[in-house]
Formats: structure tokens, C-alpha cells, sequence
């Protein structure tokens, strides 16, 4: 199937769109748990955050990251454009490449302070759902931009990969993020192969030590791989204490503006 840009673009809308209402319906018949916070004033805020990222992203790459895989592709540009390898190969290698890189992504943005500055944003939201899988600060959405767009010229990757990859991370992020409890056989079943809700709230603990762990957000095998897999909570799955604990109020984890100038103050007002 061949594509260009623009069909890339509208493609990843639709299905952002679809699993967004997906999972919205999904938490709303039936909630894994109650916001303890105004859903209003969080949902203003995370999308208030998705839609200042989109600008980033847009100002960055006005034509998103597959016009720069085509360019790299017409230049000759980046490993796979070096061999004459065949695209049942290099679509799915780059796809995991990608997933493994936005695994070290993740664990470096803890890892580092400064970073962390920018995605405590992120873990600051005193619930879960699927907002808060897109609820990233607008400086953090550039910097991932930067370092897929590296990526995608070092390894000159297809469009085709491009496009899954991102459709994959967005519909991955809601999914993993969406305030539901899946029958837990099922959970358990895919959890070998992808994050499940009950995996990725033990990253969204007040607990040091779990907040620290299942960094994933497609594919569960790096956090094994990489001994960072941690397989149920200290309190269990209901008694994990989401957010952090230095931003307790609804105006100080809630709040857009609050949201937005959080990296450059060392505490909550």
C-alpha cells in the first residue's frame, strides 16, 4: 500500500479519534476507580496540554515525521536506504526499534532531573485515565519529537513503519492509561505481549521504587528485558496512591497554568 504525508496524517487522526471515544465510553460504563479530583478541571487541563502539543509538534515538523522518512528515503539517507532490504523486514525491525527506543526515552526522563522537571507534568495527575496518557508537557513533546526525528534519519525507517509506530504509541498510550480493570486471566494473558492498565498504574504510584518501574507503553518485553518489570503493586491495584505527593491540590496538579510553569518551580504555590 502506498502512502504519502497526508495520508499519514489523516490516517493517525482517525484512529486517535477512535480509540479516544473507545476508551471514553469504556471508562465511563465501567470505572476502574473515582477521580478525586473535578473531572472538568482535569480534562481541561490534559486537553488543554494535547492540544498546546500538537502546536509544538506542528511548528517543529509541519509535515510530521513521514515527510521526513520520505525525504531521507529520496536522499539515500540513514541504514535502511544503505541496503536493498525488504520491506517485510525493515517495517516491523523499525517498528521495535522505535518501541525500544521510546522505553529509554521514558526511563531517561526520570533518570534525569532536568528532564523529570518536564514529566513529573505527567505523573503529577492525581488520576488515570485516558487523558493522562496524552497529558505531556508541551517542551517534553518537542524534545520526543527531536529524538524521533534523529531517529528516523539515522535509520532512514519506511513511512509505512513511521505510520504504524505512532498509531501504535498513541493507541497504546490511551489504552494503558484508561481508567477500566480488564477480567484479570485476560490482563495476566496479555500482559506478556503488550501493557495492561493494571501494569502501568503500579508506574503511576506515589511509591519511589514503583514509580520507577514498567516504563513500557506498547510492548511489555523491555521492562523485563531490562529489569525494570514490576508485577503487582505493594498496596495492590486499588490501594495504589496515583500522583505525587508534592502536588496534592487540584490547583497545583490540575491546573493548566499550573501545569505549564511546574518545570520552572522547585514547589507547588
Amino acid at each position: 500500500m502506498m502512502i504519502d504525508s497526508t495520508t499519514e496524517v489523516w490516517i493517525r487522526l482517525g484512529v486517535f479519534i477512535g480509540v479516544l471515544a473507545l476508551m471514553m465510553c469504556w471508562e465511563a460504563l465501567t470505572p476502574n476507580r473515582k477521580s478525586p479530583v473535578s473531572k472538568l478541571a482535569r480534562w481541561t487541563s490534559n486537553f488543554g496540554l494535547i492540544f498546546l502539543g500538537s502546536l509544538v509538534v506542528r511548528l517543529l515538523i509541519p509535515a510530521g515525521l513521514g515527510a521526513v522518512a520520505l525525504w531521507a528515503q529520496q536522499h539515500n539517507i540513514g541504514l535502511w536506504n544503505q541496503f536493498s532490504v525488504s520491506l517485510w523486514w525493515s517495517i516491523p525491525i523499525t517498528v521495535v526499534l522505535f518501541d525500544c527506543l521510546i522505553y529509554w526515552q521514558h526511563r531517561l526522563f526520570h533518570r534525569v532531573p532536568l528532564l523529570w522537571r518536564l514529566h513529573r507534568v505527567h505523573h503529577a495527575d492525581p488520576h488515570i485515565d485516558v487523558s493522562t496518557g496524552l497529558r505531556f508537557h508541551p517542551i517534553e513533546i518537542g524534545l520526543s519529537i527531536a529524538i524521533k526525528l534523529v531517529a528516523v534519519v539515522l535509520l532512514g525507517a519506511p513511512l509505512m513503519a513511521i505510520l504504524i509506530f505512532e498509531v501504535l504509541l498513541n493507541a497504546t498510550a490511551m489504552f494503558s492509561h484508561a481508567n477500566i480493570a480488564l477480567p484479570k486471566n485476560i490482563e495476566q494473558l496479555l500482559r506478556k505481549v503488550i501493557v495492561t492498565q493494571t501494569m502501568h498504574r503500579i508506574h503511576h504510584s506515589q511509591i519511589v521504587s514503583e514509580t520507577d518501574s514498567n516504563f513500557g507503553f506498547n510492548l511489555s518485553i523491555w521492562d523485563r528485558l531490562f529489569a525494570s518489570y514490576t508485577q503487582t503493586a505493594k498496596n495492590g491495584d486499588m490501594g495504589i496512591n496515583i500522583g505525587l505527593k508534592e502536588y496534592p491540590t487540584e490547583k497545583s496538579n490540575s491546573n493548566l497554568v499550573h501545569l505549564l510553569l511546574m518545570p520552572f518551580k522547585n514547589k507547588p504555590d
